[in-house]
């Protein structure tokens, strides 16, 4: 594989990352969503399937996974920051509020401690519901540095 390619694909190197960077990604999440995301996980749990059993639970109707929401965490660290080649080592989350069918989650990650000698970051990760905090976590990612690249 070409360096060219290797640099067009990857994302940042530990060299381009500041304490302060943030990026964001966010989703509407659709019925097709749910159903997708309960067929791969296996969780057919019927609060978030069957809209007669969620009428009579804690939210009176039918919820997204918790972890569909979280995954959008993942979306942002491996399309944005750092990108694609970072490696994910370790993620905490507190999941604070529900999320309904037709709402749009936004994940946002912000750099919040950089070992350069280890390359490793650590990031605050949270979702929101427009400015309603649903999700709240620490992840630490590995990141490449640019030296061993080249």
């Amino acid at each position: 594989m070409s360096e060219s390619y290797y640099s067009k694909k990857h994302g940042l190197f530990i060299e381009e990352l500041e304490v302060g960077q943030q990026a964001i990604f966010s989703k509407i999440i659709s019925e097709k969503d749910i159903q997708l995301f309960s067929e791969i996980s296996g969780d057919d749990n019927p609060v978030h399937l069957d809209e007669k059993f969620a009428k009579h639970s804690l939210f009176k109707k039918r919820i997204a996974h918790g972890f569909l929401s979280a995954s959008l965490i993942s979306t942002v660290i491996a399309k944005k920051l750092p990108g694609p080649g970072s490696i994910y080592l370790k993620q905490s989350m507190k999941f604070l509020a529900p999320v309904f069918i037709g709402e749009e989650v936004s994940a946002r990650v912000e750099v919040t401690e950089i070992n350069r000698e280890k390359n490793i970051i650590s990031l605050l990760t949270e979702c929101f519901i427009k400015e309603k905090k649903i999700i709240t976590g620490n992840a630490q990612i590995l990141v490449s540095s640019r030296s061993v690249q080249n």
